[in-house]
């Protein structure tokens, strides 16, 4: 399959997917919900920096000063030490929590997860957000009995985090599957390169412009625009 002919918003190919898989692994900021709709990233980005200045270092490079990105910030923090780490992961996971409280559902995701727990097979949440958070954002929309696993940062060890296939490891060997008979449901790069490494098919969310030829780049199994469409597709 080349680069543009991965099928896109297909209802054959995504019903031949799904119909096919044990378990689907759904990514969290993006094809659930917009985490930090109500409380944008670019502040938690500024906290965590402030984080990195109260333990001395002032001054940042260039892209980690005006990065948008809180987990740019995370990252470098890594390459400090991992008491900065542990710092700076310990806040992003407190603001991730408060930012699920004003977060936006994204539409057809709450119906995709309770019709496929409906169907009697396993899902699991991957996500490199803390589970503290996806395990708030469930609670708080009623869905944690539709959700098997939460696969998410649980410390700082951002080596473990996506595009790592570990988190998607963890939540097959916890599900009892092999890895070919999930599906990740993605929005990123990271996403899609994950799931090749772990040996799972994946469909790639493309929920902003320019998505569509930059997954078809890296050979998902499909693309969707739309949740609807697995919606439609089970």
């Amino acid at each position: 399959m080349s680069p543009e002919r991965v099928p896109v918003n297909d209802p054959e190919v995504l019903q031949r997917i799904l119909a096919n898989a044990d378990a689907v692994l759904l990514d969290f900021d993006g094809p659930i919900c917009d985490v930090f709709a109500g409380f944008p990233a670019h502040l938690v980005a500024d906290q965590l920096r402030r984080v990195l200045a109260e333990g001395g270092y002032d001054e940042l490079p260039a892209q980690i000063e005006k990065t948008e990105d809180p987990f740019d910030v995370l990252y470098y923090a890594a390459t400090l030490g991992d008491d900065e780490a542990e710092y700076v992961e310990a806040s992003q996971r407190a603001h991730e929590v408060e930012a699920v409280a004003s977060s936006e559902p994204t539409p057809g995701a709450h119906d995709f997860i309770r019709a496929w727990h409906a169907s009697g097979r396993v899902l699991a949440v991957v996500s490199n957000n803390s589970a503290a958070a996806v395990e708030a954002y469930l609670h708080l929309h009623e869905l944690t009995a539709c959700v098997d696993y939460v696969s998410a940062r649980a410390d700082s060890d951002s080596s473990r985090l996506k595009p790592s296939p570990f988190l998607l490891q963890q939540a097959s060997e916890h599900l009892k599957i092999t890895a070919a008979r999930g599906v990740l449901i993605g929005d990123s790069l990271t996403d899609i390169q994950a799931a090749h490494a772990a040996g799972a098919r994946v469909i790639g969310y493309a929920n902003r412009p320019g998505k569509v030829d930059l997954f078809a780049s890296e050979m998902p199994q499909a693309i969707v625009t739309d949740l609807t469409y697995l919606n439609s597709a089970l």
